[in-house]
């Protein structure tokens, strides 16, 4: 596979890279791909460490794993490709920032490329799926990469924002120093629970005053195409 990944970001996890789990992980996806169609493509696996380098990373958006799709994962949670149906917790999401921040963002693309190169890391903590089948690559090794992932940044990083939204991402917030950076937690924005407290949380607000307040350039939620 053709990976690609930001130099910083290799030298961060360069340990989780050479150690024995990863090798085990990598003989699984070999494996998978030798028998299924697997996402994302193998160029786009690290495409959230490889759009947003280590030290550029101003917020943190947690996804559980890839859409198991044709032509929706692109290594961004939450993001599809120009021209694919916005999925419906990305509807939610754009709805929530319209009414947040006073927007008017339209519901008929889903790329967040533009958030990424802001310094908004879009990470699955899974970062690879068979298709049509979804959490089929969990428990395999990627959550414990992942983990390590979100650990550095709390560790070696000050002020950033991690926005965690439904269960299994708010079960990181343990991994995460809350006396250096700002934890804002909600339900999903599925369809199935938006309607419990994700609409209304004002994260995209919140996170850009806390931004501002350290001194930081907030981020542009509108930048999706």
């Amino acid at each position: 596979m053709a990976v690609r990944i930001d130099p910083s970001w290799y030298e961060v996890l360069r340990p989780q890279f050479e150690a024995p789990y990863f090798a085990d992980l990598k003989a699984f996806l070999v494996s998978e791909r030798q028998q299924y169609t697997c996402y994302p493509p193998g160029s786009k696996i690290f495409a959230a460490f490889d759009n947003t380098p280590f030290d550029k990373v101003k917020v943190v958006i947690l996804g559980q794993d890839p859409y198991h799709e044709p032509g929706q994962a692109m290594g961004l949670c939450f993001s599809v490709p120009s021209g694919v149906a916005v999925p419906p917790s990305l509807v939610n999401i754009i709805k929530e920032i319209n009414s947040d921040i006073g927007s008017n963002i339209a519901l008929t693309g889903g790329d967040l490329s533009g958030w990424a190169s802001q310094g908004v890391l879009l990470l699955n903590a899974t970062l690879t799926v068979r298709a049509h089948q979804a959490g089929s690559h969990q428990r395999h090794g990627w959550e414990v990469f992942t983990d390590a992932a979100i650990r550095e940044l709390s560790s070696r990083r000050q002020g950033l924002v991690f926005l965690l939204w439904g269960s299994y991402a708010i079960a990181k917030a343990q991994l995460i120093d809350r006396g250096k950076h700002l934890v804002l937690t909600a339900p999903h924005p599925s369809p199935l629970s938006a309607y419990r407290g994700f609409f209304g949380c004002r994260h995209f607000s919140k996170a850009n005053e806390y931004l501002a307040a350290h001194g930081v350039t907030p981020i542009d939620w509108t930048q999706i195409r």
